[in-house]
């Protein structure tokens, strides 16, 4: 097999024969793109350490893995099964808020107060939803409907006060603080699989209830849904504080302040920087720059903790991605995607193949919410929006190469590099242009204001580049024929 660009000029039958002749035209991609496209990432990257500072480089590389796991979940969504999904934002923080039920203390008083109040709320849901499940399969027609529209409205006046009730009762425990049950107090690494099922289980209900649309209605029904969770978030106080936020997560790695007060990591930043302490003379400022180096070097070492984490979970996602894009399944989702009528003429369960597809990609973004919440610190319900939570995945999936997973994970990194780097770059041009007019004119206070929003320029900017002269992305799917 090999990967090649297909170009098929059908010509004239022959005299001598009654079979149409075919002129295959090859155009081989080349085999160094993918290689230099990420050298040339970890080039910028360097050079972002050597010009700014190690720290910002840090801190966009971490992003830039999470940004690429989010890429490959959408990417098996679009790239493998043609599904629009607009609701990447509402996946992303169900995997946030589970990091947050996983990892946070139970807030004990708080259990204490509304505790039995919520556990029975559950129980009456459970009810309720079991009830209804044997009248659906055990009654028919309109009287069926009656059933089930009496058992809610039975169900919901029963569970209001008791709910109601155990809320109040949590959220008036120390609002200043907690306000909120808490969670389980494991460790945070848990919630990352905990999430990736979480929004794996949203994303079975969606499935059943959107996925039969069509491909624009979807994408409004996902985008829709996805809003109706992070607003579910925001309000909901007893669960994850709403917008007063859940802060001090715990985390897989040492702390800053743990690592500073190490014998073994104070000897390992001596000798990192042995040659610039060597040239100081004094034994105090040598003392002072020493001391320094420990802090600064406390935060490196952190960040460095924190993306080797992320590329383990990045290689093995990738890895399982790649086995499902080349096996029979794979093939069978790209036929799906590329003639669905086809497919389904051949005994293809469309939905269900498309419900499969659904569920797994929702699950690795869920994935990619929590790491990204225990890279934070802090779970800010307020914060998650269309734009960098979804409008900015997708550019992710279309720059780096639709059907590609290297394309998605280079995608993520581009992507989020030039989003993060577009603002001082935008405040750099905007005081070019600005150095030599009156701060006073209506135009200078004008130039001063877009330069903040400039990113949203140069995204929409990129983006149409790609579309227009590389539709296919930097990395395109590869096409194999035998």
């Amino acid at each position: 097999m090999t990967d090649t660009t297909v170009d098929t000029a059908e010509q004239a039958a022959s005299a001598d024969t009654d079979k149409p002749v075919h002129a295959i035209v090859e155009r081989k991609a080349s085999p160094w793109r993918a290689p230099l496209t990420f050298a040339a990432m970890g080039l910028a990257l360097i050079a972002t350490g050597v010009f700014q500072s190690p720290a910002v480089a840090l801190t966009i590389l971490n992003m830039s893995l999470v940004s690429a796991i989010m890429a490959m979940g959408l990417n098996l969504q679009w790239g493998y099964a043609g599904l629009f999904n607009a609701g990447v934002m509402g996946f992303t923080a169900l995997g946030g808020a589970t990091a947050v039920v996983i990892s946070h203390p139970p807030v004990m008083e708080a259990l204490g107060a509304g505790g039995r109040g919520l556990a029975l709320s559950f129980l009456i849901v459970v009810a309720i939803i079991a009830t209804v499940t044997f009248i659906a399969s055990a009654t028919r027609g309109r009287f069926r409907s009656f059933l089930i529209f009496v058992t809610v409205v039975a169900g919901y006046i029963a569970l209001r006060p008791v709910f109601g009730a155990a809320v109040g009762a949590v959220e008036a425990v120390d609002p200043a603080r907690t306000g909120f049950i808490g969670g389980l107090g494991l460790p945070i690494t848990l919630s990352w699989v905990a999430g990736g099922v979480v929004a794996a289980g949203v994303a079975w209900i969606i499935g059943k209830v959107a996925l039969g649309l069509r491909t624009d209605y979807l994408a409004i029904a996902t985008l829709g849904i996805s809003e109706i969770v992070v607003s579910v978030l925001k309000n909901e106080d007893w669960l994850v504080r709403g917008v007063k936020n859940v802060t001090g997560l715990p985390r897989p790695v040492p702390y800053e302040i743990e690592l500073q007060q190490q014998p073994w990591f104070a000897d390992l930043v001596e000798r990192v920087h042995a040659g610039q302490l060597a040239a100081i003379t004094d034994a105090a400022a040598r003392e002072d720059a020493l001391r320094q180096f420990i802090v600064e070097g406390s935060g490196h070492f952190v960040k460095i903790a924190y993306a080797g984490l992320f590329t383990v979970v990045l290689l093995i996602l990738l890895a399982l991605c790649v086995r499902a894009l080349n096996s029979p399944w794979g093939r069978m989702m790209r036929a799906i995607r590329d003639n669905e009528e086809a497919a389904a003429a051949m005994g293809k369960d469309i939905t269900r193949r498309h419900l499969q597809v659904f569920i797994l990609g929702s699950a690795i973004i869920g994935i990619a919410g929590a790491m990204m919440t225990t890279l934070d610190g802090q779970f800010t319900p307020g914060t998650y929006n269309p734009l960098r939570f979804t409008f900015l995945i997708w550019v992710m999936v279309i720059v780096g190469g639709s059907g590609n997973n290297l394309g998605a994970v280079l995608g993520g990194f581009v992507i989020w590099f030039t989003w993060v780097q577009a603002e001082p770059a935008g405040a750099f041009i905007i005081e070019q242009i600005t150095r030599d007019m009156d701060p006073s004119t209506p135009l200078y206070q004008h130039l001063q204001d877009i330069a903040a929003p400039f990113r949203l320029f140069v995204m929409g900017f990129v983006l149409l580049l790609f579309l227009r002269f590389s539709p296919k992305g930097i990395l395109p799917e590869k096409v194999r024929h035998s």
